[in-house]
């Protein structure tokens, strides 16, 4: 197979991020359909229009949420996210040694 065949299929099978989500600071972002509506589901994002598919979070603290290695951290506290990188570490050093 030729290099651009394989840089062509990869391009196909880049997610569409088309579900834009605003902030409470007035930030934006994209986020693909399925993730957008998940969160919908789950009551962290409430849909506001429908062309481009838009939401607000519901909740202040849920945007400085994020997902590290399946630990959600709260950005809100840095000292969670300095903990759970530290172990991260800690983690990855103890496999390159075993």
């Amino acid at each position: 197979m030729s290099l651009k065949k394989e840089k062509k299929e990869k391009k196909e099978k880049k997610k569409k991020r088309t579900a834009l989500v605003i902030c409470h600071n007035g930030k934006q972002f994209w986020t693909t359909q399925t993730e957008f509506w998940q969160w919908v589901r789950d009551s962290v994002v409430v849909k506001t229009q429908d062309h481009p598919l838009t939401g607000i979070f519901r909740d202040e603290n849920e945007e400085l949420k994020v997902v590290l290695s399946n630990t959600v951290l709260n950005l809100g506290a840095p000292n969670h996210l300095r903990e759970a990188m530290l172990s991260r570490r800690k983690a990855k050093s103890a496999r390159r040694h075993t």
